[in-house]
């Protein structure tokens, strides 16, 4: 009896162990690195090293080759596309987050096995389209795979190795920021910098200045076509030789983002209102469990701009949303997150540190203040974080971000599909979790003190600045 009530315990705290790491993330595996990537002084807000200007648009690349992109094992990039820039369809050996921080556009992904599900208007079997061909009355129709809509704020997930293509179909820039998780498992090629295939054009690869290579070319070099005889290609396809060459591109300068002179013209849903897209899925839809869907249906985009999707939101500090996959299930594939953090003016969000993930954080709007500390208790990172620059928080570092004047808004990536933060200070923190004597203890403070520092914030997260606070008691008081 006693031998089966033990292993009924033992059981019971193994089914425990499993379901705590699969809900914190611990599942997930990342390629070690040699060396002590992670072992850093100083940490510095970083901005782009190379511009890759094109005929219709510019990506700016950040060295990956820098001690904080080394020790989070990533890889970010810029897109600014212009109107009617249509980027050239291309994939990478990892999986790729892309956060769309202005613009609106359409965007297709080619999934290996899928059906071409949207379809021009015709009801003729195939055969007889083929024999139209040859009428004087053909007209041509087209089948293709779903294409997404993107409005700023969005997220959208990329699966390692799938192709992809983007076309700016607003009136102003559509500018994408993009994280590339290079020690992804997925990855299996170059964990340097990652290399991005492309199915046209002779583009330039994606890298930094400092990362080329003693007699590597920084000049346009050919895409996966361009290698093969056009003899084989037309055999392949189907087509005559003169079709095969304009495969391989030679003679095509115009970089990774063309311009479509009289605009793309594709089939797809007519398009609603930011407010009707997604208000369906608000009151409506269940929430995903990742049984129902399948590779070809997934959802692999969310907005997290929607103040309604906040998670965290307070009238006086700001609102903090998470994407993680509980709210898209790709992200379990990908191992990925995100979040998205608006600061009102002065306004604090607690100290805290990332349990199982490195955070990169990406300025959006206005400035912030952000202090970094490591392990031995050393501040790494005290400065000033603005729109368009970069800084990495190692797991476990513990890091405050405090809006200036103007405000500030960020989104941050996770190497982790279910990232999670513990704060230092509020109603959730883990100060407030010990008892008064043993933080009177600790910090040799009397019990009265160690209660008002337990107790004196009673929000969880985000904080009006203590400043603000009194000067607003004092208002109320005059």
């Amino acid at each position: 009896m006693g031998k089966s009530t033990t292993l009924i315990m033992f059981c019971s705290l193994l089914l425990v162990s499993v379901s705590l790491n699969g809900c914190m993330g611990e599942g997930r595996t990342r390629e070690s690195f040699h060396g002590n990537e992670c072992q850093i002084d100083r940490l510095t807000a970083l901005e782009p090293s190379n511009r890759i200007e094109a005929e219709g648009g510019l990506t700016e690349v950040w060295d990956s080759q820098d001690q904080q992109f080394q020790c989070s094992g990533v890889a970010v990039i810029r897109r600014t596309i212009e109107p009617n820039g249509l980027l050239l369809p291309s994939f990478i050996s990892a999986p790729e987050l892309v956060y769309i921080e202005q613009g609106h556009g359409i965007s297709g992904l080619m999934m290996p096995g899928c059906p071409e599900t949207f379809e021009s208007m015709s009801q003729q079997p195939f055969g007889e389209q083929e024999r139209g061909m040859r009428g004087s009355r053909f007209q041509q129709q087209d089948q293709h795979q779903k294409i997404r809509q993107l409005h700023q704020g969005d997220i959208l997930a990329l699966p390692a190795g799938v192709a992809h293509w983007a076309y700016n179909n607003g009136q102003e820039p559509l500018v994408a920021v993009i994280l590339i998780d290079s020690s992804s498992h997925h990855n299996q090629l170059d964990k340097d910098y990652p290399r991005r295939f492309y199915l046209a054009g002779r583009p330039e690869q994606e890298q930094s200045r400092h990362q080329y290579r003693g007699g590597e070319s920084q000049k346009s070099s050919g895409n996966l076509f361009s290698g093969f005889s056009p003899r084989t290609l037309a055999d392949s396809f189907g087509v005559s030789e003169e079709i095969a060459q304009k495969l391989q591109s030679e003679q095509d300068e115009r970089g990774n983002i063309v311009k479509v002179q009289e605009g793309l013209h594709v089939i797809k849903p007519p398009s609603r209102s930011y407010e009707e897209e997604r208000r369906p899925y608000r009151r409506y839809a269940a929430a995903p469990n990742g049984v129902e869907e399948t590779v070809c249906s997934a959802r692999l985009t969310s907005n997290i701009d929607d103040p309604s999707k906040a998670d965290v939101y307070s009238p006086e500090a700001g609102r903090l949303t998470t994407l993680n996959s509980f709210h898209l299930p790709i992200l379990t594939h990908l191992r990925l997150s995100a979040a998205k953090g608006v600061l009102y003016r002065n306004a604090i969000m607690a100290p805290h540190y990332n349990l199982n993930a490195h955070s990169i954080i990406y300025g959006v709007r206005g400035s912030g203040r952000i202090q970094i500390v490591n392990s031995q208790g050393n501040s790494v990172f005290d400065d000033e974080l603005r729109q368009g620059q970069v800084v990495v928080v190692p797991q476990n570092f513990a890091v405050i971000k405090q809006a200036s004047d103007e405000g500030f808004e960020w989104v941050s990536f996770k190497t982790s599909e279910n990232a999670m933060f513990q704060s230092l200070a509020g109603r959730t923190s883990a100060i407030r979790a010990m008892p008064v004597e043993v933080i009177s203890n600790v910090y040799q403070i009397s019990n009265e003190q160690a209660y008002r520092l337990k107790f004196s914030r009673s929000e969880t997260t985000l904080f009006r600045s203590g400043s603000q606070k009194t000067r607003r008691s004092r208002e109320i008081d005059a």
